[in-house]
């Protein structure tokens, strides 16, 4: 016997959100999928998560869905999108048009989206990949929220997931957001945090404190030093079960001292 729907849980004056069942070392409790709208105005959805039937159905029990939002390309946010589309009719818009559906086209760029009652500000914020979009809610309470997908995370920090991601392009979208002020930050995976302008300083001087440990460990072992080494000697404490992101993210900062030489 099927189970039931999981109900959407209140998460701002606008938004409400469905945790998909697919917790990990990389999706923490799991993808928060978010249901933004007016009351009785429908429903847009902001990445759907997996393809899994039961949650689903729950972002499809939203009434009236007019549209399907997504932050990137990674499947733990994108493989349910075309069900969803199926179950709703809704179209799905992506900055990849590959994860485009039902018509919806492609977010190009900065754009102003009015649907279900509501203003949604596409800002584009790559880096983590290079398709990533992070969604504005300006009237969502007194300073607005932001729809951040893996940019930010409710906890810990975001992988630059090389090739696809650029350190570069990076520092530059926090900035960018920066700029937003104390707007909520309703991320991807992990909880809400309180202020968009506060935690991008704290991710710069992150990203900015991994830079200067990387440079060390080449000064000290030579500038032909391995991913692999700089691995162990930065990123201590990573499990196993991570490492290849950790890898990764070497290889995007190696990549970005090289460009800074």
């Amino acid at each position: 016997m099927a189970l039931p729907p999981v109900p959407p849980t209140a998460t701002t004056e606008l938004t409400r959100t469905v945790l998909a069942p697919n917790p990990g070392p990389m999706t923490l409790e799991g993808t928060n999928s978010y249901v933004i709208g007016r009351r009785g105005a429908g429903a847009v959805i902001v990445d759907p998560g997996p393809a899994d039937e039961r949650h689903l159905s729950a972002l499809g029990a939203a009434r009236d869905v007019q549209l399907i939002l997504i932050t990137h390309r990674h499947p733990d946010h994108t493989e349910g999108a075309a069900r969803l589309h199926e179950l709703t009719g809704a179209p799905v818009r992506a900055a990849d048009p590959v994860h485009c559906h039902g018509g919806g086209t492609p977010l190009a760029g900065p754009e102003r989206i009015e649907s279900a009652g509501v203003v949604i500000e596409a800002v584009p914020t790559p880096g983590h990949t290079d398709d990533s979009v992070s969604f504005l809610l300006p009237d969502d309470g007194p300073g607005g929220s932001m729809l951040t997908g893996d940019t930010i995370l409710g906890r810990g920090t975001t992988v630059i997931a090389h090739p696809d991601g650029s350190v570069a392009d990076y520092l530059r979208s926090l900035d960018r957001l920066q700029g937003y002020g104390a707007a909520r930050v309703l991320p991807a995976h992990g909880p809400q945090l309180a202020s968009l302008e506060q935690t991008c300083r704290e991710y710069r001087d992150h990203r900015l404190l991994r830079l200067e440990q990387i440079r060390e460990v080449l000064r000290r072992l030579g500038a032909d030093a391995t991913i692999d080494q700089v691995v162990d000697a930065v990123y201590t404490d990573t499990p196993a079960q991570v490492r290849f992101a950790a890898m990764k993210s070497v290889a995007a900062q190696l990549e970005y001292l090289r460009n800074q030489q």
